[in-house]
């Protein structure tokens, strides 16, 4: 079973498998600070149980737990390795906190499947003049794939080279025209027009 579990500070839901969803209603301390109740998004994109106490000698003490880091290390503790410390969603969104889509990383593949900052909106293309440079990234070199007409060019053939390179822990750009053109076009008329052509005959 599935749940979603609204945000406190935006309208966005966090997904979450039914173990971790018992798990988080029913753990002692988790439920004396109402965490499955208190969570809100980041400025990372995340989902973070963030609470302010107030200390014995005075002062005050903020407590931050990252949802998808407790899951990992309650649920998914063997997978951590001296490499592999960091965790991380497989499919980018840090929302989608569901055992399946949580995974720990080492830090280049991390650093891989980070937020590009490319103006083109794409990992590894850059406008040059009218045309588009693809390059990724090879032992924190940058080398050069090819020149292309468009964007979306350029970044399938970053995503090729990706795909050689790093297998499912490279990064893949999601190309919004490539994926608009699958979508089955409405052809809702062409049958209406068929059936009025073969009434006439």
């Amino acid at each position: 079973m599935l749940y979603k579990v609204k945000l406190k500070n935006a309208d966005d839901n966090v997904l979450l498998d039914d173990q971790v969803y018992e798990y988080l209603t029913t753990d002692p301390y988790l439920v004396k600070v109402n965490f499955i109740n208190n969570l809100r998004r980041h400025s990372s994109g995340c989902a973070v149980f963030q609470k302010t106490w107030p200390k014995a000698g005075g002062g005050y003490k903020t407590e931050t737990i990252y949802l998808h880091k407790l899951i990992a290390e309650k649920f998914k503790p063997k997978e951590k390795s001296r490499t592999k410390n960091l965790v991380g969603a497989k499919n980018g969104n840090k929302l989608d906190c569901r055992m399946e889509n949580i995974v720990w990383r080492s830090r280049s593949v991390a650093s891989r499947q980070r937020k590009t900052s490319s103006k083109c909106g794409y990992t590894g293309v850059y406008k040059e003049n009218n045309r588009f440079r693809a390059v990724i990234s090879i032992n924190r070199k940058s080398v050069h794939i090819g020149m292309f007409a468009t964007a979306e060019e350029a970044a399938m053939a970053y995503n090729k080279k990706s795909k050689e390179l790093y297998g499912e822990d490279g990064k893949i750009n999601v190309i919004k025209k490539v994926e608009e053109e699958k979508k089955p076009k409405a052809k809702a008329k062409k049958p209406a027009k068929k059936a009025v052509a073969k009434k006439k005959k």
